[in-house]
């Protein structure tokens, strides 16, 4: 039978601590207002929880993925909605870039998303594609040092916050070839969509993406030109395990709801 060490006990005690007086009291009116706690996000930055599994080089917390683990299954434990909030964030907003940037790439983004200070999104799943990452069909081209995007991406988690910096994406950059870029936030033809309106996961943001000749510089091109689509999918395989995290945390609230919320039934 596997056990969590002390430490990792210890820790899930902060975790759950910190999600029951900060975000249990506040879930259900945010809830209806489909509101996304900015403040929350940074106070899981300043506890270390999106720097989890960062080098401390770069801002971060250099926990393991088992503590990684733990705090999404706290978090989820309380809301789902901010579950995934954090999962995406450190997951799949700031992995890619830790794992497949160049030296100047994570110096310039890793430290404030590992802070809380800042978001970033995962751009991967469209309209027309799904979850069938090799389906994409946005485009970008190279002119003049520039990569030249267009296209659309559907159901883009942390995509259109406050604190969004970036989303790293899939293009076509060829034939048979799919690439990833980082387009950070504000960049002229990047349109983000209004918000979903969405049966659940109402506190977390989630949004379509518009590229309309939308320009970023060809450094920031993300791994190996042609890469994206292997890269993608190795970034999945973490967060497959994460969201199964996330869903523990959803069963033990389950059968223990009176305890988290005691008007419940």
């Amino acid at each position: 039978m596997y056990e969590l060490s002390e430490d990792h006990e210890l820790f899930r005690k902060v975790v759950r601590d910190f999600a029951e007086q900060e975000i249990a009291p506040h879930v259900a009116q945010w809830d209806r207002e489909h509101h996304f706690p900015v403040d929350v996000v940074h106070k899981m930055g300043e506890l270390g929880l999106l720097g989890l599994g960062v080098p401390e080089q770069y801002g971060g917390s250099g926990g393991d993925f088992t503590s990684v683990c733990v705090a999404i299954e706290e978090i989820g434990r309380v809301d789902q909605s901010l579950g995934v909030t954090l999962e995406a964030g450190m997951g799949l907003g700031i992995n890619p870039i830790l794992t497949f940037g160049t030296e100047e790439q994570k110096q310039r983004w890793i430290p404030d998303l590992a802070a809380g200070r800042a978001l970033a999104a995962f751009g991967l799943t469209e309209p027309e594609a799904g979850s069938d990452a090799g389906a994409t069909k946005t485009r970008a081209e190279l002119v003049g040092g520039e990569w030249v995007i267009n296209g659309a991406k559907a159901f883009i988690t942390n995509s259109g916050t406050a604190i969004t910096s970036l989303v790293t994406i899939t293009a076509r950059t060829g034939p048979d070839e799919i690439s990833a870029i980082i387009v950070p936030a504000g960049t002229p033809g990047l349109i983000v969509q209004p918000a979903y309106d969405k049966l659940g996961w109402h506190i977390s943001d989630t949004h379509g993406l518009t590229f309309d000749d939308c320009r970023v510089p060809s450094e920031n091109l993300l791994g190996t030109r042609g890469r994206g689509f292997q890269q993608f999918l190795s970034i999945l395989n973490d967060g497959r395990i994460a969201l199964a995290a996330m869903a523990v945390g959803l069963a033990q609230a389950a059968v223990g709801a009176e305890q988290l919320w005691p008007s419940v039934g």
